[in-house]
């Protein structure tokens, strides 16, 4: 996508709030208010959302439940009025919203293409072109001459996604849509969206799998409580959102990730990680791993050092200590060791991840000090689990 590109949709400071009225009595009050000029106290769902796209880009929104998503997209097609802010749009739009959204449940999959296509603004000419496609894309056999309501939820999108498939609208907006329906239609979902987006396309696509928005999408929007925590490149967005959730996971699981241990004897008191002696740091994947460190000890005996990388959700990856390689510290002075270790190459898929650096005594048995590092791994990979393990393909 080309820079000079024009832009197709624009948000600016965008806001959503709904009145605070949970029960009769509350919604009762906000009428009352309302009716006497007065303000209504109010909920925000989203807050000071702002971003563009621009002709043939790929945006996915990422977040967890409740972060505002579907109230983005309702905001974005028009369905919603913003609280405050503006969205302008420059092309036409097709929307996949919620299941059903616009179908007449009594009538038949039939009369529900010609009722969607008129929603969507296709004319009764361009209908009259795309019908038999339309059909052939949905796939839904003889339950096209059956009433809506009988569908189950994947006959419906297949229904829904076909009229705009038909369309091939200015820009495709599409909620979750493929993670609804068996396994053969997302596929023709996904390679209808490949080509679209080839044919220079836009999209805007909600979803939870992360493998969808990187394989689909050029750059990732993630909201948290309404707001924007980041915006950018697809894989730095949907990694770091990814490094949020393990963190997550590994607080509601107990694990000792943020544990510390309070030195007594033996202990660290130095760390440099490729030279820099900052809290964490940022690598490209397949960069190597420079890790020098500092041990005091108070009686003059040589301290062992050992480390431990993990996934930020605490699962082990590899560890090792100086007592089971074999290996010596240089002195440094009378209370001082330092220990140097190279991990050339790191095979690490892009994630973030926790270095734990510890201090042992002279026999390897017994821990005295630890020290965290975080490292995140920066990548366009899409490929599953923690490590990259070296492999080829052989000619079939």
């Amino acid at each position: 996508m080309s820079v000079d590109a024009p832009i197709l949709l624009e948000v600016q400071d965008l806001q959503k709030a709904y009145p605070r009225a949970g029960d009769p009595r509350a919604r009762f009050g906000a009428l009352l208010r309302a009716i006497a000029g007065r303000p209504i106290a109010r909920l925000p769902v989203l807050t000071d959302v702002s971003f563009r796209i621009r002709r043939g880009e790929s945006l996915g929104i990422i977040g967890p439940n409740g972060a505002g998503k579907s109230t983005l997209l309702k905001l974005l097609c028009g369905v919603l009025h913003p609280t405050r802010g503006t969205v302008r749009r420059n092309g036409s739009v097709g929307a996949l919203l919620e299941l059903g959204a616009g179908f007449d449940p009594e009538r038949t999959g039939r009369e529900n293409i010609a009722l969607s296509a008129g929603l969507v603004g296709l004319s009764g000419e361009e209908l009259r072109r795309s019908f038999d496609e339309i059909i052939a894309f949905a796939d839904i056999g003889r339950y096209l001459d059956e009433p809506v309501k009988h569908y189950s939820s994947g006959m419906v999108v297949r229904l829904g996604f076909a009229v705009i498939a038909a369309m091939r609208p200015d820009l495709l907006v599409t909620d979750e849509v493929l993670a609804v329906g068996d396994e053969s239609f997302q596929k023709k979902c996904i390679r209808w969206i490949e080509g679209y987006l080839e044919g220079g396309g836009t999209l805007l696509l909600v979803a939870h799998s992360m493998y969808h928005v990187q394989k689909l999408c050029r750059h990732a929007l993630w909201l948290h409580e309404g707001r924007v925590q980041a915006y950018g490149d697809v894989f730095d967005v949907t990694q770091d959102y990814l490094a949020w959730h393990e963190r997550k996971s590994a607080r509601e699981l107990g694990s000792d990730v943020e544990a510390d241990y309070s030195g007594s004897e033996y202990r660290i008191t130095g760390v440099r990680l490729n030279g820099s002696e900052d809290g964490s740091l940022l690598l490209a994947a397949g960069e190597a791993l420079a890790v020098e460190v500092t041990l005091y000890s108070p009686d003059g005996a040589s301290p062992h050092f050992g480390f431990g990388l993990l996934r930020a959700d605490g699962t082990p990856v590899y560890g090792s200590t100086t007592e089971i390689e074999g290996v010596e510290g240089r002195r440094i002075d009378d209370s001082h060791l330092r220990y140097r270790l190279l991990l050339e190459a790191l095979p690490l898929l892009p994630g973030s991840y926790t270095l734990k650096l510890h201090a042992t005594d002279p026999e390897g048995l017994r821990l005295f000090d630890t020290v965290e590092r975080g490292v995140t791994i920066r990548g366009a990979s899409r490929e599953f689990g923690m490590v990259r393990l070296a492999h080829r393909w052989m000619d079939p």
